[in-house]
């Protein structure tokens, strides 16, 4: 299956609530509890949920199968790198769209901004999206202990990055 990225559009709301809201569609490691049914749609209304700071984007094989997102974290007073993450859809899950969708944001983000690091982590027991990540040309960097709070206690983590010289040997 063929992926693309798009801009969210106002009817992509309700699909985006669930997967970030519903825990049927956020999957076992991004259940973080209800969130504020109107906060998309607020930012959606503001910036079109794309702006200086990080986005998002609608991953797509014709129809809406999950979202990707990033945003701005400060490395030093000098420079900037991308965090990225995304959710697919239940029912797309483990297709290899998550892979495709990650090498397309790679790939924008390296082509229309300056930075030179992108990174990733998950769950240290999330293996599905630690190949998905690898396949995308990223590499493991190391264990964040205790890094996420989830469903009552607190998660190790898995850190992956990618560099722009990495391009040329992964995508």
């Amino acid at each position: 299956m063929t992926v693309k990225l798009r801009a969210v559009d106002e009817d992509d709301l309700p699909f985006l609530y669930r997967l970030t809201s519903h825990p049927d569609h956020t999957g076992l490691h991004q259940w973080y509890g209800w969130q504020n049914p109107h906060r998309l749609r607020r930012r959606w209304e503001d910036d079109g949920l794309v702006g200086e700071d990080g986005g998002v984007l609608i991953i797509t094989n014709d129809d809406p199968v999950g979202f990707v997102s990033w945003s701005k974290q400060i490395a030093n007073r000098a420079g900037f790198y991308w965090s990225m993450g995304l959710i697919v859809a239940p029912d797309f899950r483990g297709k290899g769209l998550g892979t495709e969708a990650q090498k397309l944001l790679v790939r924008y983000l390296f082509d229309h901004t300056t930075v030179n690091r992108i990174e990733a982590s998950t769950e240290i027991d999330n293996f599905a999206e630690q190949r998905a990540l690898e396949k995308a040309g990223f590499t493991r960097e190391g264990v964040l202990r205790g890094a996420g709070f989830r469903a009552g206690r607190w998660h190790d983590g898995v850190l992956y990055g990618i560099v722009r010289a990495d391009l040329d040997h992964e995508l």
